[in-house]
Formats: C-alpha cells, sequence, structure tokens
C-alpha cells in the first residue's frame, strides 16, 4: 500500500512540475543560466541542467516546498535521466523502421569500421540477412550495429 500511495503522491507532483514553465528572460531573472532562445521551458526541464535543484525552483514557484523530500529527490533523479530516455526511445523507433534492412550476403565485415574484431567474427559465421537478425547475435552491440547501419545505407546511396 505504501508505494501505492509514494507513486500517487510523485504522480501530482510530477505533473505540478512538468505544468510550470517559465521563459528563458524571466529565468534569467531568477538567477538561472539558460540558453536565451526564446524557448519555454518546464520546471521538469530546468531540472534536467545539472546546475539547477528544487531549491532553485522553489525561488519561482513557492508552492514546490510543499513537495515531500524523497518525492523532491525522485523527481530530480526522473529529470536527470529524461533526456536520456527520450534519446533511447527515439533509437530503438529507428532500429525498429531499419530492423528489416536487409544485409548484402557478400558484405564484408572487415571494411566496416567501429566493429570490434569479436563482432566481426560473429557476423561474418552468421551471416545475417537482416539488420534485426544480426541485433540478435549474441556480442553484437548497439553501437556495432549503428556502424553496421551506416554502412550499409552509404553503400545503397
Amino acid at each position: 500500500m505504501a508505494f501505492k500511495e509514494k507513486l500517487s503522491v510523485l504522480e501530482k507532483y510530477t505533473a505540478l512540475v512538468e505544468d510550470r514553465v517559465i521563459t528563458p528572460n524571466k529565468a534569467i531573472g531568477f538567477g538561472l543560466k539558460i540558453n536565451q532562445d526564446g524557448v519555454k521551458r518546464s520546471a521538469k526541464t530546468l531540472l534536467s541542467y545539472p546546475e539547477i535543484s528544487m531549491i532553485d525552483l522553489v525561488k519561482i514557484w513557492p508552492e514546490f516546498s510543499e513537495i515531500p523530500a524523497e518525492i523532491v529527490e525522485q523527481i530530480e533523479i526522473d529529470a536527470t535521466y529524461s533526456a536520456y530516455l527520450v534519446r533511447q526511445e527515439a533509437d530503438i523507433r529507428a532500429f525498429r523502421k531499419d530492423e528489416n534492412l536487409m544485409l548484402p550476403s557478400d558484405l564484408d565485415y572487415s571494411i566496416i569500421g567501429g566493429l570490434s574484431n569479436e563482432v566481426r567474427e560473429k557476423l561474418t559465421q552468421a551471416r545475417p540477412a537482416t539488420l534485426g537478425s544480426a541485433a540478435r547475435l549474441s556480442g553484437v552491440t548497439p553501437a556495432a550495429l549503428n556502424s553496421l547501419l551506416r554502412h550499409v545505407k552509404r553503400k545503397e546511396k
């Protein structure tokens, strides 16, 4: 039951932090150093900046002082990693789009930069038909898949 209660409180305050936005000009007035690009940022986005904490945001939005300390900590952690998660989700969508990309049967893995010797050997032995098949080979890393994808797409052009 305590987990559900904490989750409910976390969701409530996360929504509050996501709803509060500020312009760069106003943020500068509160001493926050952000790009003067005219783009409004949410409090959660501001928390993703390493030099900005909830203490800084309470000066702008006093209601944030009501957020329990353990919830503040979780919101700050979530904000810190949110940019990475967005990027990772984009990588996943891009991979799914390219998963069925056919790999040439005569592909010379030895000329592809960014592949370790181990990965080159595995790909040469397995001769996967698609990028998705290559991804399912043990030891083939996301970085290796990116190198493989770039190489094959460059060859197509």
